[in-house]
């Protein structure tokens, strides 16, 4: 038996957190259809466009996509990705809240992170140099890993915030994770923010002539496979559309205190 564990809207639209799937050696996309048959006609749709689908805890994208393979024993979670928004980008994990904002450079951007924090208590806070965020669905699934880590009582550190910042950078050390990704003196860098819709627009409003409004758009593929060692041999053994992006994501799924 296969256990599929449904999360955030996923749960919603199936009036369950837990569903059982019997058919032994399908294919995710096999797992979707059958999904789709359980969703009352009066609840909402699953779009499975925007969710991220981990098998035993690994992203799918970076397995075999929606033709990955499940067998009698695995676990398979369904987490929506719900997105949208101009000078930030916005979506939903696990019924979590989450912003990505580009903010301009500050001479002190650590100064400028900690007075957020203090101001905004509710809020989950962490800064990120733009070139160790390859898009935003990069973005989104790093975030998703961390958020996972945390319900299921296996984050790296005892800290949300901390843990989104070694995911990025790919390391089980602190010390290593701010040096590599943390944020620098009169650079600018991704602000990701987590929690209550209010506290976010609030703090939205309050940034709005700090923010860029091309955000994420460095160009930094090159710069990312030179970090992390990743060769044209192992880009060239994933079967996706998003090898980069499922390498990275990867490295940060397989960390483990």
């Amino acid at each position: 038996m296969i256990t599929i564990k449904l999360l955030g809207g996923a749960k919603k639209a199936l009036s369950t957190d837990k569903l059982e799937f019997d058919k032994d050696n399908s294919t995710i996309s096999e797992l979707l259809d059958f999904l789709q048959t359980q969703i009352s006609k009066n609840t909402r749709v699953l779009d499975v466009k925007n969710i991220l689908v981990a098998v035993n805890g690994i992203d799918s994208s970076t397995l075999d996509g929606f033709e990955t393979k499940i067998k009698d024993g695995d676990t398979v979670s369904i987490i929506p990705v719900i997105h949208g928004g101009s000078q930030r980008i916005q979506f939903k994990i696990f019924n979590n809240n989450v912003n990505l904002l580009e903010i301009k450079r500050i001479d002190d951007p650590i100064g400028f992170l900690d007075d957020l924090r203090t101001k905004y208590t509710d809020l989950v806070i962490q800064g990120i140099r733009p070139c160790f965020v390859l898009s935003s669905d990069h973005a989104k699934k790093i975030i998703a890993i961390s958020l996972a880590a945390r319900k299921d009582g296996i984050m790296l550190s005892n800290k949300i915030e901390t843990d989104i910042l070694m995911r990025f950078a790919c390391t089980k050390q602190i010390s290593d994770a701010i040096q590599k990704v943390g944020l620098q003196r009169k650079q600018d860098f991704i602000l990701i923010v987590i929690g209550r819709k209010q506290s976010l627009n609030k703090l939205v409003d309050e940034l709005r002539t700090h923010l860029k409004s091309n955000l994420i758009s460095i160009k930094n593929s090159t710069f990312l496979k030179k970090e992390f060692k990743i060769s044209k041999k192992q880009l060239e053994a994933v079967t996706s559309n998003t090898p980069l992006e499922d390498l990275l994501v990867e490295k940060a799924a397989i960390l483990f205190r």
